[in-house]
C-alpha cells in the first residue's frame, strides 16, 4: 500500500476554511497535518515533511492593511527560502481566495522565469463595492500546465470574498495569456468567458480571471472555494439536477464533484496516475 500523500494546512489568524478543506482531501486520499501557524513560523514544523502546501480561504489577520498581506510578510520574513526550496523539490501549492490574495502578495504567482519574489498581478476590492456570495460557473484552459485541473473543462464552485478583482498590467495579462498561465475564467450559463458581465463576473476581474498558475503548473492560486465543493449535495441545485439524471436514466452522484476532483488531481500528481 503506498503512503498517504502529505498535506500541510497551515491555520489560525482568522483563516476559517479548515474542516472543508482536510475534508476534501482526506477524501482525496491524503493525509492532512493541520497546524498552528506560528509553529511553522518557528520551526517545530517542516514543509520538507510535506508535499503539498494549501493557504486556505478566511479572513487572514481581518485583511487588515489589505486581504492576505500581513499573511504573506510573514510567510517571506519567516519561510522565504524554505517556501522556495520547497518548490524547488517539486511540491505543490494551493492558494484559495484568501490563500490566492496572500500568493499574489507574496509573488509565487505568476512566478514567471522561476521568479517567486516579485509582485506583477493583484486582487482588488470588487467592482460592485461590495462581498459576494455566490456560485459561478468557470471555464477552464484545458492547455494549461496547472496539476490541479487536469481533465477538466468546466466548473460550477462557491466564491466569498470582498477583494476578488483579478488585475495586472496588459502586458502581465499578454504573458500569462500567452504561456496558458489563465487557468479559470468566470463564464456564462453557455460556458462562453462572461465578458466582465456581472454577476458572472462576480468582481470585475481583468478578462475575467478567476485563476492562474505558475509556468509549471504546481503553483495554483483561485478565488472560487474547491473545497465547498466536496459532496454533490453541496450545490444549490443538486435536488434538480438528481431529477433531470433520474428522467434521462443516467445516474447521479457516482462521480466526485468537481471540486474535489481538484483535490484528487493534486494526489494524483504523486502516486503516479
Amino acid at each position: 500500500m503506498k503512503p498517504k500523500v502529505r498535506v500541510l494546512l497551515p491555520a489560525g489568524y482568522g483563516l476559517n476554511c479548515d474542516a472543508e478543506t482536510i475534508y476534501a482531501f482526506e477524501r482525496a486520499g491524503a493525509a492532512v497535518h493541520r497546524v498552528p501557524m506560528n509553529l511553522l513560523f518557528r520551526g517545530e514544523v517542516s514543509l520538507r515533511d510535506h508535499q503539498i502546501l494549501v493557504l486556505m480561504g478566511g479572513f487572514g489577520w481581518g485583511d487588515d492593511h489589505g486581504a492576505g498581506v500581513i499573511q504573506a510578510v510573514r510567510f517571506r520574513t519567516h519561510l522565504g527560502e524554505e517556501l522556495e526550496a520547497f518548490i524547488e523539490r517539486g511540491g505543490l501549492v494551493i492558494g484559495i481566495c484568501n490563500g490566492f490574495q496572500a500568493l499574489v502578495n507574496l509573488g509565487l504567482l505568476p512566478g514567471f522565469d522561476g521568479d517567486y519574489r516579485t509582485r506583477s498581478v493583484a486582487l482588488l476590492p470588487n467592482d460592485c463595492g461590495m462581498f459576494r456570495d455566490q456560485w459561478v460557473r468557470l471555464v477552464v484552459d484545458p492547455g494549461s500546465p496547472c496539476v490541479f485541473t487536469r481533465g477538466l473543462e468546466a466548473a460550477e464552485l462557491p466564491v466569498r470574498h470582498g477583494e476578488g478583482k483579478f488585475y495586472a498590467a496588459p502586458e502581465v495579462i499578454a504573458r500569462l495569456r500567452a504561456r496558458r498561465q489563465i487557468v479559470l475564467r468566470y463564464a456564462l450559463p453557455e460556458g462562453s468567458p462572461a465578458g466582465g458581465r456581472f454577476p458572472d463576473n462576480p468582481n470585475g476581474s481583468v478578462e475575467d480571471i478567476a485563476g492562474i498558475c505558475d509556468a509549471t503548473g504546481r503553483i495554483f492560486g483561485l478565488m472560487p472555494h474547491p473545497e465547498a465543493f466536496n459532496d454533490w449535495t453541496n450545490h444549490p441545485d443538486w435536488p434538480r439536477l438528481r431529477e433531470h439524471a433520474r428522467r434521462a436514466g443516467r445516474p447521479f452522484g457516482t462521480e466526485p464533484p468537481v471540486g474535489l476532483r481538484i483535490f484528487e488531481n493534486a494526489v494524483r500528481h504523486f502516486q503516479g496516475s
